[in-house]
This record gives structure tokens, C-alpha cells and sequence, in this order.
């Protein structure tokens, strides 16, 4: 196999956004570090990749949900390939329902995975690209965080705090030449909604779902050119304009619309 001079590391890297994201990382001789939960996903991902782009690919299989897996996730990385040149925050879960009939276990999970690994990782290698004044990092938000959503009202909730996070940590090395760039895409054709049992709601079923591959192609040129945020798709920039425009209640009430089951 080929040497690679830079690796990158990829969290939730095995299916949708993370993998299309891998294969463009891949196609420019990047040595690949997949984290997933699922060892069979990670070994059909990684085999995938290695035939077609002749790459190295580390897989680990760890469940981010549980911040001293996440923790010790770094130091792994660290003993494996020493420097991480590009890490991207890209693991994330939805549960759908009325908040009052969910079940809080399960959406406290959501946030210990949707916040907690971004904030540990981000943490811990950021740290290392200031020390050598080097590294980009890409961090998967949404445009679900720009807008509050009634039936996925703590998904939201993380994601708001995705975006808003990442646009303070890139502001606070704004004078080094670490670059960081927040993705924002809209509903997506990925294994999201399945997971989060959102089948029934109107947005899954009138089906006008992005391609992971054009989401993840707008994030890579967006990262490689040191933006600081990308919006993917023309409709999801629209829908971020009319967010900030309309009063919370109301853009509440059209997300409402957007997101409850399909009569």
C-alpha cells in the first residue's frame, strides 16, 4: 500500500455523510482513521477503501456516547499514527417524538454523542494543531441547529450548539493557521432517519433527501479552502435565511409542519 504523508481521523466515517467524506479523503492519498460502533461496518468500509484507492485505513470500533471511551479514543490515535492532520466531527443521532414521550436516557445519550465527542476531540486536538500551528478540523453541524424542532426538539438542540461552538473555537484561533469550518446540510439520504425511527414524518416521506456524496463534496471544498462554514445546498440556504428572519415561534411552527407524521 501507499505511504500517505497526512491522515485523517473520522468519526461515524463508515456509512452517509462520514464515508462519502472518507472517499474524498481517500482519493487524495490521506491515510484514514474510520471510529464507529460497529466492527462489521468499519471492516466492509475500510476493505471498500483500501481496493479502491490503494489507502491505509485504521478502524476503531467505540462507542463515543461514553466520554472516557472518548477520551481514551485520543491517546489511541495518538500511540497509532502520532499526528492527526485533519479531524472530522461527524457521529451524530436523532430520536424522533414529541419531547414529553421520549425517553430521557435515550436523549441524553444523543447528547453525550452529539456534544460530548465533539467537545473532547475537538479539545484534545486542537490543542495539538495550535502547538505546531497546523491542522483543519471539519465539524459536521446542521442546518437543524439554526431552527428549533418540534418533534426532534434535543437533536436540535445539540446541533444548535454544534454550530455556535464551532463558529467561538474558530474565532479564538482565528490568528494561528489552524482553520476550522462548520457543514451545515439539511435532510439528508442517509441512515439517520431510520435510526431515529422518523420514517413517518413528512420530510422522510416526501423524499426530497440530499445525496451524502454532494453534502460531503461541499464540506471537503469548503474545508480544503479554509472557509469557515458551508450551508449545503441551495434550498437548505434559503431555509437558513428564512430562519434567521422569522421570530423563533414561528419558525417553530413551520419546522413543525416539516417534521410531524404525514397525514
Amino acid at each position: 500500500m501507499e505511504t500517505t504523508k497526512k491522515t485523517v481521523l473520522i468519526t461515524g466515517g463508515t456509512e452517509g455523510i462520514g464515508f462519502e467524506l472518507a472517499r474524498l479523503f481517500a482519493k487524495d492519498s490521506y491515510q484514514l482513521i474510520l471510529v464507529s460502533r460497529s466492527e462489521e461496518k468499519l471492516h466492509i468500509a475500510s476493505k471498500s477503501l483500501e481496493t479502491e484507492f490503494n489507502v491505509k485505513v485504521h478502524t476503531i470500533s467505540v462507542d463515543l456516547k461514553n466520554h472516557e471511551n472518548t477520551k481514551q479514543l485520543y491517546q489511541d490515535i495518538k500511540e497509532l499514527v502520532g499526528e492527526v492532520d485533519v479531524l472530522i466531527n461527524n457521529v451524530g443521532q436523532g430520536e424522533y417524538g414529541k419531547f414529553l414521550d421520549n425517553n430521557v436516557d435515550r436523549e441524553l445519550e444523543i447528547i453525550h454523542l452529539n456534544i460530548g465527542s465533539y467537545v473532547i476531540l475537538t479539545k484534545y486536538f486542537l490543542k495539538d494543531m495550535v502547538e505546531r500551528n497546523r491542522g483543519k478540523i471539519l465539524n459536521v453541524g446542521s442546518i437543524a441547529g439554526e431552527t428549533p424542532g418540534p418533534w426532534q426538539a434535543v437533536y436540535h438542540g445539540t446541533k444548535a450548539f454544534v454550530n455556535s461552538f464551532t463558529e467561538a473555537i474558530r474565532n479564538e484561533v482565528k490568528d494561528t493557521d489552524i482553520t476550522i469550518t462548520l457543514l451545515r446540510p439539511g435532510a439528508t439520504d442517509t441512515e439517520f432517519f431510520d435510526k431515529a425511527d422518523m420514517e413517518e414524518s413528512k420530510m422522510v416521506q416526501d423524499g426530497n433527501l440530499a445525496d451524502p456524496a454532494k453534502v460531503a463534496q461541499d464540506g471537503y471544498d469548503a474545508l480544503m479552502a479554509g472557509k469557515h462554514s458551508v450551508t449545503s445546498g441551495l434550498m437548505n440556504k434559503i431555509m437558513v435565511g428564512m430562519a434567521n428572519i422569522l421570530p423563533d415561534n414561528l419558525a417553530a411552527e413551520s419546522m413543525n409542519k416539516q417534521q410531524k407524521p404525514k397525514e
